[in-house]
């Protein structure tokens, strides 16, 4: 089978990878904190019977973009976003503890607080409990506090403190699940410089004319590869007519 067939074929699957990362992006537009995946293409070498002539290309994952989203105005007191780096840390599916940037925050029928995915928020000793209150407010250093039931409103108590942590980029990846995990399994420690505002929440950081341009450009590498296995089917075919002549 010629090099052309298989480049092609190649460069059509890695194509196919890259628009599947591009629309998981868009898909998450609206997702608070969610931080884009970001790609790119290399070139390797074709190695076999002959000269090492051609190369063919791969799609490489580059990581995730750590660039920050807008803060949006919602005016819910449980909404949080964090000031300048950092992330909140929650309780993954598996246990695991795990860091988000998303703080649109909800109390569950069980009365844990978590976020809108529904991972438990952790707090100084774990998962934060909610006791049945007529209010609750979160101050700028995370810390919880509420109005009892029943009871005045001069009758705060604070109960927990969210964990807030700050680890470095290079040292945290992001998981199948869109939550952030320190790459050597342990667990962050908490940094009191991170800070929240009540009452926001960040959007996600997803360039979403980028990202439609990016989808244009790669349906047109699509189409290209495309053409180019089926000429190299034609050029096989005249191929064949050649030799039946000789």
């Amino acid at each position: 089978m010629d090099n052309m067939l298989y480049i092609a074929m190649s460069g059509l699957k890695q194509v196919l990878r890259s628009q599947a990362i591009n629309s998981h992006n868009l898909a998450n537009v609206s997702t608070p904190g969610f931080k884009a995946d970001l790609q790119y293409f290399k070139d390797e070498q074709v190695y076999g019977a002959g000269h090492a002539s051609r190369s063919y290309s791969v799609v490489g994952d580059n990581g995730t973009d750590f660039t920050g989203g807008s803060n949006m105005h919602t005016g819910n007191d449980l909404d949080i976003a964090l000031k300048n780096k950092g992330y909140l840390a929650v309780q993954s599916e598996d246990g695991r503890e795990a860091y988000t940037r998303s703080g649109s925050l909800q109390i569950s029928q069980n009365g844990l607080l978590s976020n809108s995915a529904g991972h438990p928020v952790m707090g100084n000793g774990g998962p934060i409990s909610i006791p049945p209150s007529s209010k609750v407010a979160i101050g700028e250093d995370g810390t919880i506090s509420i109005i009892p039931a029943g009871q005045s409103s001069t009758s705060l108590a604070v109960i927990d403190r969210i964990k807030l942590v700050n680890p470095n980029e290079n040292q945290i990846i992001k998981g199948d699940d869109g939550l952030f995990y320190l790459k050597d399994g342990a667990q962050a420690q908490a940094d009191a410089a991170v800070g929240v505002v009540s009452g926001y929440v960040e959007s996600s950081n997803v360039n979403v004319i980028n990202s439609m341009v990016e989808m244009i450009q790669l349906s047109r590498n699509f189409e290209m590869q495309s053409k180019m296995m089926k000429t190299s089917q034609e050029n096989d075919g005249t191929s064949t007519k050649l030799l039946s002549f000789s």
